[in-house]
């Protein structure tokens, strides 16, 4: 008989609750590489077909499952059952409205992405065929591009809990820097006027929770970092 799984999931539905209530479910540990999404599946097919969760790829490169587990974010489809503290309790990101469940509002978090206008940008004639890059200069770009925007970081930062309106916050920033750091972008004087600001960039102050809520083991703290300094180095 497989073992059993005990989770406790944050649910609320806007037009019939008057307020959140969190869930007990039991699940069976069917393989031991079950995975957190593999639960909920389970759980929405086989116990309740009314939680409702994001979900898409299932290999932790879409972003889509982004919860906060165990008070620690992190995607659902690559999250082990196994080694988790029982009962699981899983609840939407943080600091986010709550749409249905484990579904939160992403509008304003994707709007600020697009603020930093994460697209290649020159003003060169466009090349017969790809803009090249040393090997060296596409090295600086590792550990930026392998962003999946699943908000993990962001919804983690507590600078973001209280300016987010302004805060850029972690996740939009490491883009910023994925394209100053690019050599074939020719943008960076612009990029950089648009995030000198006391809250756009500034209200980081290293706590790096961000670092530690990534699912892909990226360090927005040090893209953030290296931001400031090139507004410094700029001044100079």
């Amino acid at each position: 008989m497989a073992d059993m799984i005990k989770l406790s999931v944050f649910r609320y539905d806007p037009e019939e609750d008057d307020k959140p209530f969190m869930q007990s479910y039991e699940v069976p540990l069917l393989n031991p590489g079950m995975k957190l999404l593999d639960a909920l599946n389970y759980i929405k097919w086989e116990i309740d077909g009314t939680l409702t969760y994001r979900r898409s790829c299932g290999e932790g490169v879409c972003g889509s499952d982004g919860l906060n587990i165990n008070g620690v974010n992190g995607l659902a489809c690559i999250t082990p059952l196994e080694g988790l503290k029982q009962p699981v309790h899983v609840r939407p990101l943080p600091s986010m409205h709550v749409i249905r469940d484990l579904v939160v509002e992403m509008d304003h978090f994707f709007e600020q992405y697009r603020q930093i206008k994460p697209w290649l940008q020159s003003e060169s004639p466009v090349p017969e065929h790809e803009r090249l890059q040393s090997p060296e200069d596409r090295e600086r770009l590792d550990g930026s591009y392998e962003c999946v925007l699943c908000g993990c970081c962001t919804t983690a930062c507590p600078s973001w809990w209280w300016n987010g309106d302004r805060f850029l916050g972690p996740s939009a920033l490491l883009q910023a820097n994925r394209w100053i750091v690019d050599s074939r972008d020719e943008a960076t004087g612009e990029r950089l006027d648009q995030l000198e600001d006391a809250f756009r960039l500034y209200r980081c102050h290293q706590i790096m929770n961000c670092m530690e809520a990534c699912p892909k083991e990226l360090n927005p703290t040090a893209a953030i970092g290296h931001i400031k300094r090139k507004l410094l180095s700029r001044k100079s």
